[in-house]
């Protein structure tokens, strides 16, 4: 058996002061016990709260945490080609900063990895009836819309645990700005030959603070993005170059002097 894969996991954040450390901290229990070369990265993306003084805290004593900030607000897709972008290690974790799975799945998703040589591992939620009755309807209709349009058997393809060879994000451009994201990434990667399969978890709820990615507004947006981005996501050609950082954010690397903020977020 092989060494153990070197891993990045990067969290979006947009106000979530409540999740922050809770969420880096559960990571510095899971990671070191699947890889002795780790990273923790969290995008924050120009928060009005707490959540880039706790990231500084964090950073300072932690080594393997650092922290990007967006000095204005880049939605979720611009949040997380920052962390792609930013991730160093061969193999990418994408999630929610709220944890909406036992972290500890990470180790069930990289023995599949090894064991079904995939290039990618996408979870879906075995049980959401805890979201209520609209939310689910939103998402089935969406995960039928992209089944059907795009040509792949996804379960839940806006669930945020991904994990990701780097080869992958190496031959995928992603130019999605809001929440169509997870899909682009997805369908990309299965039409440029990838080998993507799924697993199921159990899911947690948010408990603290809002979500606001089932609203009317950004459903519209994601639609919008989709009908733009279709004929590129349907028929992608392989990058010429890695996932790109935003133009306005490529230097700001963590730390204390990268405290500009806006709002926004979705």
């Amino acid at each position: 058996m092989g060494n153990p894969p070197s891993i990045s996991l990067f969290f979006p954040a947009w106000n979530e002061e409540d999740y922050v450390e809770r969420s880096v901290m559960r990571a510095l229990d899971v990671l070191p016990r699947l890889t002795n070369d780790f990273e923790i990265i969290v995008v924050n993306d120009a928060s009005t709260d707490r959540t880039q003084e706790i990231c500084e805290r964090l950073a300072a004593r932690i080594p393997q945490f650092r922290f990007i900030t967006h000095p204005v607000n880049l939605k979720l897709g611009g949040a997380m080609r920052t962390g792609l972008s930013a991730s160093t290690k061969d193999v990418v974790v994408y999630s929610d900063i709220d944890l909406p799975f036992d972290l500890k799945e990470l180790e069930r998703a990289l023995h599949l990895m090894n064991y079904l040589e995939a290039d990618m591992i996408c979870a879906f939620r075995f049980d959401r009836t805890s979201e209520g009755p609209k939310r689910i309807a939103y998402s089935f209709a969406y995960n039928l819309l992209i089944r059907t349009l795009f040509g792949v058997h996804m379960k839940d393809i806006n669930f945020s645990f991904k994990v990701m060879h780097r080869r992958v994000l190496e031959a995928v451009e992603l130019n999605s700005q809001g929440s169509f994201i997870d899909a682009e990434l997805v369908v990309k990667a299965i039409h440029q030959g990838f080998k993507v399969f799924q697993m199921g978890v159990d899911y947690f709820p948010r408990t603290r603070g809002i979500s606001t990615l089932s609203s009317p507004t950004v459903i519209l947006k994601m639609v919008r993005e989709l009908t733009r981005l279709y004929p590129e996501t349907r028929w992608p050609q392989a990058a010429k170059r890695p996932v790109r950082l935003p133009p306005s954010v490529a230097p700001l690397h963590g730390g204390a002097r990268d405290r500009e903020k806006t709002r926004g977020h979705g």
